[in-house]
């Protein structure tokens, strides 16, 4: 499966992937990680600033007038003003480190999930079988997101080194004895950070990977609502939740008390070298080797640098929960089971267009379900697949909507490839429609028209040809009626007419229907196939039909069975010469009859338009 743990990662390696996830993201806003950085430095020369001003302090005016009994003339007032001075220069400082740190991080964040979706919408329907839309959906929010931690305390990172290097110089000229006491802890710190980041990297990978799973889990019980309550597993879902929910709390108690160990070392020893470094420098200024001013100058630093030290240490822990997430994020956009297209671009006139389709096999996964299929479609016919379950024609509507590619063979439009063409190019000629259909959270004429130019009165055109006029004008806004997620405020034959008039307004020289029509009654689906067939569209039809009352408005019938063509003429011709579609059209009028003395089940019954009353 695609969503599986990728191999685990050696602690040199996860340092190795941390800073090119770093590299990555800096080479595109490297102006925002300077203007950061810019910040952070300018913390750290204020804390440097600062400690030689207190060291100032301690010589010239404190021990100066209370020591020595000198007067205190202008030297307090001067003190506290340089103090002021340097507090404003730190805040402005940290504002601007802040504020372009959480720019650069959010910035990356966007940026990536517009690649990843512009990635996933290029990607076959074949990679989508693979994977889960829970998983998916985290890695496009929380594995995003978490990638680009890393990039929040990366600023202040940066400062903190040149704060590193800056302190620990003056501490060594001030005194080389306490420089090397000094350097020894803040290395000793570092390595034990380091240490700590590698060693729950896998458990940081493997929350990711739980985070995920509590998504697949919860997006199946939402989406799945229906099905969840008229089954009754209402408390069977709450249970399969709170499993998830459980490992992934026990994943991350995990991480937290390796971490928590972890910290708690690193945040002990600066104050216990601070307690050290003052020992060793009170012998010293009793020894005269070292005055009061850079005894307090040399603490003073060290006192500061203890939460620089923790970002440095944040920023270890951080590249490792980000390379744990990137890794998941990776994992999508490195997939390469593309839809890949040529530079034929679409043509202009808008004229049926001939379907060719030669030496067609496809197999789901291991399993043939088309194998050598050859068929002609002359422009301008509709022609109504016809066959058994598992028979493959939902697969060739597929194939021939360019939707999948096939294993060996090529569908051709007219004279071209249809591999060849350029991307959009099909798009702009061919529209399918599914039987599952998909609304989006519009209005009806937006869903109608989508992304294309279509005016009002176009829209209003193809509704008629859809035979959904009439229910939309009773909608309360016309055309403005905001239709709900999925278009849950409509009927199930209802959404599926206004999806019939979405792929119409594009007036697409080849119209697949792949049993579109299923959700209204014989009686509609007749009417919304005279309709077409009376339109000035210049259209070839390609429905997969399962009523006879469907199947005999069609010009000519495909029997398909065993994944190949068993049959192709008109209806009469082959009930007269193939036994398998005769038999199967027998089944059908035998179902239909037994719907009729049945009648609907269940909670949704036939409005006055023929589709089922309410959301289906």
């Amino acid at each position: 499966m695609g969503n599986e743990a990728p191999e685990p990662l050696r602690a040199r390696e996860v340092l190795r992937s941390g800073a090119r996830l770093i590299a990555t993201f800096l080479r595109e806003a490297p102006l925002l990680y300077v203007l950061a950085v810019i910040g952070a430095l300018a913390f750290s020369a204020g804390i440097v600033a600062n400690a030689f001003i207190v060291g100032w302090v301690t010589d010239e005016v404190i021990v100066a007038v209370l020591a020595e009994g000198e007067p205190i003339d202008g030297r307090v007032r001067l003190a506290v003003l340089l103090l002021i001075a340097l507090g404003l220069w730190r805040m402005a400082a940290i504002v601007q480190r802040r504020f372009f740190a959480q720019w650069l991080s959010y910035d990356a964040q966007r940026g990536l999930r517009s690649r990843l979706i512009r990635h996933q919408l290029g990607l076959s329907l074949r990679w989508y079988r693979r994977r889960s839309v829970g998983d998916l959906l985290s890695v496009s929010d929380v594995d995003t997101r978490q990638t680009t931690f890393v990039l929040q305390p990366l600023p202040f990172a940066t400062g903190v080194l040149a704060l590193l290097v800056g302190a620990g110089a003056v501490i060594v000229i001030t005194d080389p004895m306490l420089g090397i006491v000094a350097i020894g802890l803040l290395a000793l710190v570092v390595g034990i950070d380091l240490t700590g980041s590698w060693r729950t990297f896998s458990a940081m990978e493997e929350a990711q990977h739980r985070r995920g799973a509590v998504a697949e889990v919860a997006h199946e019980s939402v989406d799945g609502a229906i099905t969840v309550k008229a089954l009754g597993r209402e408390d069977d879902e709450v249970r399969r939740f709170a499993r998830a929910t459980d490992a992934l709390r026990d994943q991350l108690i995990d991480v937290g008390r390796v971490w928590t160990g972890y910290r708690a070392i690193t945040e002990t020893l600066p104050a216990i070298g601070t307690v050290l470094i003052l020992v060793i420098g009170t012998l010293r200024v009793a020894g005269g080797q070292l005055t009061s001013g850079e005894l307090v100058r040399v603490i003073y630093l060290l006192s500061l640098l203890a939460i620089p030290m923790r970002m440095i240490g944040y920023l270890f822990w951080d590249a490792a929960s980000s390379v744990a997430a990137w890794r998941r994020v990776a994992d999508v956009l490195d997939a390469d089971d593309r839809i890949h297209h040529g530079r034929s671009e679409p043509r202009n006139e808008r004229t049926a267009a001939a379907v060719t389709a030669t030496g067609l096999s496809f197999a789901y996964g291991g399993t043939p379900v088309l194998q050598d299929l050859d068929l002609t479609i002359p422009a301008g016919r509709s022609v109504a697949i016809v066959g058994p379950t598992g028979s493959g024609k939902s697969t060739l509507a597929l194939l021939l909507a360019r939707l999948w590619d096939p294993d060996a063979g090529s569908v051709h439009l007219d004279d071209r490839d249809v591999r060849e063409l350029a991307p959009g190019a099909v798009a702009s000629e061919v529209a399918y429609v599914s039987q599952d259909t998909f609304l989006f959270d519009d209005t009806v004429a937006g869903n109608v028209r989508l992304n294309t130019l279509a005016s009002d009165e176009e829209v209003l055109r193809a509704l008629d040809a859809a035979n959904a006029t009439g229910f939309v004008r009773a909608l309360p806004q016309g055309l403005d009626t905001p239709l709900g997620e999925r278009g849950a405020s409509l009927s199930g034959g209802q959404r599926q007419r206004i999806a019939l008039a979405r792929a119409l307004v594009r007036r697409p020289r080849l119209l697949v229907l792949d049993d579109a029509t299923s959700a209204v009654d014989p009686s509609v689906e007749a009417a919304i196939l005279r309709g077409l067939r009376r339109s000035d569209l210049a259209t070839t039809v390609v429905i997969v039909a399962y009523r006879r009352s469907s199947i005999t408005l069609a010009d000519e019938v495909v029997y398909v069975a065993d994944g190949r063509i068993a049959g192709h003429g008109t209806h009469e011709d082959l009930v007269a010469e193939v036994p398998g579609y005769a038999r199967l059209l027998e089944a059908y009028e035998h179902d239909a009859e037994r719907r009729r003395h049945e009648g609907p089940r269940g909670p949704v019954r036939r409005d006055g338009d023929g589709s089922p009353e309410g959301p289906s």
